[in-house]
């Protein structure tokens, strides 16, 4: 068995950025990784969830005013506590506390006051009160039935010429405040105000929250979006198309980092004190609910932010890729593994419950397992970890029998199930005459296929048949990494042995995967009388000629089979196979899908490393030139660092670093709707059959992904299933191998 000089030169490569001091590598240095915590505050009271404000305490307690009353929660504890009960429990609507450690209540019926464990209700404001400000030796309240300062222990009703809408107070020092309305941002300095309201001073007159920024300017924020005023006016403003979901702002507070954070009706959007594109927390993935009624920061700079729907915490945490690959690899194994070595997605019996967590099916197990089998043969050439390999024999061990269990002559299957599931994908049925007419008309290459899953002999197992193309380049890639990144002689004899049969099998079947019914699957065809001569075949006639090239040169590599050269040739020289390939540089748009990007990547390999025919040669590096520059757009981590691998360089090294960066801890589907987002527009791009947004958002904004999912669309997600975490690992295991990320 020969180890390719390309296989070598990479390995030089990596050793030399090791040696350069990682000059054209990225050093894993640590960063600040996000995730979401978050409360239900009572499930069985609406009232409760409803929540206006949020006020940590320095002592790790946390204290909210809702629609049904004020809650405090213990430190280390998730349960909530009602804090004022019997007559007096009513809506809070805003909180505060003093220098003094004394917690201010704005409260349907007045101002409360919590110090040395007593809740004590203040007399003199009347209820209900909308703002409590304290700051410093001063307390401030505000209601629609009027303006109160605490002094010298006693409330002085102030007479203060403003309106009653009162949405936000902001004090500055000792007898200065702005205070925002619904019709206009006053200024009050010694109980005279001056009210801002014309659009030369804001965007509109409704304000509901401001902060300062670093730089000592005033963020005003309500319907519209945000002001941004000095001491002599308005001086920029930002709306939707610059950065915020919604345009109608609810909430502005600058975080501990300098940091601004705007909340709205629709999510939340953080612009960093400099440098940095704004970014937006929204959907279940990071928040209750998206109506956003304030945010406040805990000693440790996290988050805790009311919404419609309860209460979320966005916690910050020093990680390294390193640390993040290890906790993913860590849930993989505990979370995405079930017999015999299957990694794959599970199933939520209750979305987004993570405690709900079941075994589940998929189309695509093949396909994913090969890309894990990638992922350990990337993690074992870096390591030299004997883990790695283990595990990586046993996903081979998994896609080996994937064919053994069909009983044929090479062809394999989708995936494995016990026999005693009820529930899975695609289950066996029966099609009327009017149903195979509808499926018929909408695609004349339909195959009615009624038996899916099939019983094993011993009637331990069921396996799933109709498998695809996709199957076999998800594979091929596997093989291709585990044959020269890991095995050892032995298993690139298993490797051969199975990669022979199935080429026999297809060689004998005019290039098409047969299933037990004797007939081609309904996506398994890689022959020329359907690629040239059937018009119907034309979006699948460009990459599925590449695919099967790459098959065949692949298994004449390993196999050192003259049949298999001398049938990739002919596919060249007397098909077109070639020429047809060419195609996927200019794809019709009607043919386009996203998920082609990756089938193409992962046939690219053995095409790039084996052919020794100069012409054709130049030809694939052409192709993987193309489809690179026509890809690396997306920001893939996947893509960059598989051109990397094949073309030498970095490029695209600090996309790929960002989104390893970027894409959060949490797995669950999360259903990520950006289409109500104001700061995007919906377009028919890249993908022409789908409805996307027209930016590439970060990924913790678009849905936990395969990568055959595409992160421009405008409404994804599956809350009732957890995704494996190989997308994230494989990338990361071929930088490292790649000596791209320096540990």
């Amino acid at each position: 068995m020969r180890v390719p000089l390309f296989t070598l030169l990479c390995a030089l490569i990596a050793i030399s950025f090791r040696l350069a001091g990682q000059t054209a590598g990225y050093t894993d240095v640590p960063f600040f990784q996000e995730s979401h915590d978050g409360y239900l505050v009572d499930s069985m009271n609406r009232a409760a969830n409803d929540v206006r404000s949020v006020l940590p305490d320095p002592a790790g307690e946390v204290w909210i005013a809702t629609k049904n009353g004020v809650y405090r929660k213990p430190k280390e504890h998730r349960h909530w506590d009602l804090m004022i009960q019997g007559n007096d429990q009513g809506p809070a609507y805003d909180l505060s506390r003093g220098s003094d450690g004394t917690f201010w209540i704005a409260a349907w019926n007045g101002i409360y006051a919590y110090r040395n464990g007593k809740m004590i209700k203040a007399v003199g404001p009347t209820g209900p009160v909308a703002q409590i400000s304290a700051t410093g030796s001063m307390v401030y309240a505000l209601g629609p039935l009027g303006v109160w300062q605490l002094q010298e222990d006693r409330w002085q009703q102030l007479e203060l010429d403003i309106a009653r809408s009162i949405r936000k107070v902001l004090p500055v020092k000792e007898n200065e405040l702005w205070i925002g309305t619904d019709v206009g941002l006053y200024y009050c300095l010694n109980n005279a105000c001056v009210l801002y309201q014309d659009t030369s001073e804001l965007l509109s007159a409704y304000v509901q929250g401001m902060d300062y920024d670093p730089m000592g300017n005033l963020w005003v924020g309500g319907l519209g979006g945000i002001t941004i005023r000095n001491e002599q006016g308005k001086i920029a403003v930002k709306r939707p198309q610059d950065g915020l979901p919604n345009a109608q702002v609810t909430v502005v507070r600058r975080a501990p980092d300098g940091s601004m954070w705007v909340g709205t009706d629709h999510g939340i959007s953080r612009f960093p004190a400099a440098g940095e594109t704004y970014s937006v927390l929204l959907n279940k993935r990071w928040l209750m609910a998206d109506e956003v009624r304030d945010i406040a920061f805990d000693p440790e700079g996290n988050a805790w932010i009311a919404t419609s729907g309860g209460v979320s915490c966005i916690k910050k945490e020093a990680y390294t890729l390193s640390r993040k690959a290890d906790y993913f690899y860590d849930r993989m194994l505990r979370r995405n593994l079930r017999e015999p070595w299957i990694i794959g997605r599970f199933r939520l019996t209750t979305a987004g419950d993570t405690t709900s967590i079941v075994p589940d099916d998929d189309d695509n197990d093949g396909e994913y397992n090969a890309m894990y089998l990638a992922m350990e043969s990337f993690r074992y050439a870096t390591t030299g970890a004997p883990s790695a390999r283990e595990r990586a024999q046993k996903s081979f061990d998994f896609l080996y029998k994937l064919r053994e269990i069909t009983g044929t002559d090479g062809f394999f299957a989708r995936t494995i199930i016990p026999a005693e599931w009820q529930q899975m994908h695609d289950p066996n049925r029966e099609y009327t005459p009017q149903e195979l007419a509808d499926e018929l008309i909408k695609n004349p290459r339909h195959k009615p296929v009624r038996q899916r899953w099939h019983l094993t002999e011993d009637g331990r197992q069921k396996w799933k048949g109709d498998t695809s193309s996709d199957e076999l380049c998800g594979h091929l890639f596997g093989y291709y990494c585990y044959y020269h990144l890991a095995a050892d002689n032995r298993e690139r004899a298993r490797i051969n042995r199975h990669v022979s049969q199935i080429t026999d099998h297809l060689i004998r079947n005019d290039f098409n995967l047969v299933d037990v019914d004797g007939k081609p699957t309904k996506w398994g065809v890689w022959s020329p009388q359907s690629l040239n001569e059937d018009p119907d075949w034309a979006p699948e006639k460009a990459l599925n000629s590449l695919e099967i090239l790459s098959w065949l040169k692949f298994a004449a590599y390993i196999s050192e089979n003259e049949a298999y050269e001398r049938a990739y040739r002919r596919l060249i020289e007397e098909e077109g196979y070639l020429e047809n390939a060419m195609g996927i540089l200019q794809p019709n748009p009607a043919f386009e899908t996203y998920f082609d990007i990756f089938l193409a990547l992962y046939i690219f390999p053995p095409l790039i490393e084996y052919e020794t025919d100069p012409a054709r040669s130049a030809r694939y590096r052409a192709l993987l030139d193309g489809w690179f520059a026509r890809n690396r757009s997306i920001k893939s981590p996947l893509v960059n660092f598989t051109y990397n691998w094949l073309a030498g360089g970095a490029d695209e090294l600090d996309s790929s670093i960002a989104f390893l960066k970027d894409m959060p801890l949490d797995l669950v589907d999360w259903q990520m709707d950006n289409s109500r987002r104001e700061d995007l527009q919906l377009v028919r791009e890249p993908i022409l059959e789908e409805i996307q947004v027209n930016a590439l958002r970060p990924p913790g904004e678009y849905r936990s992904i395969r990568w055959d999912k595409n992160p421009y669309l405008a409404v994804a997600g599956n809350p009732h299933q957890e995704r494996e975490p190989v997308f994230w690992l494989l990338p990361y295991w071929m930088g490292r191998y790649l000596g791209l990320i320096a540990n």
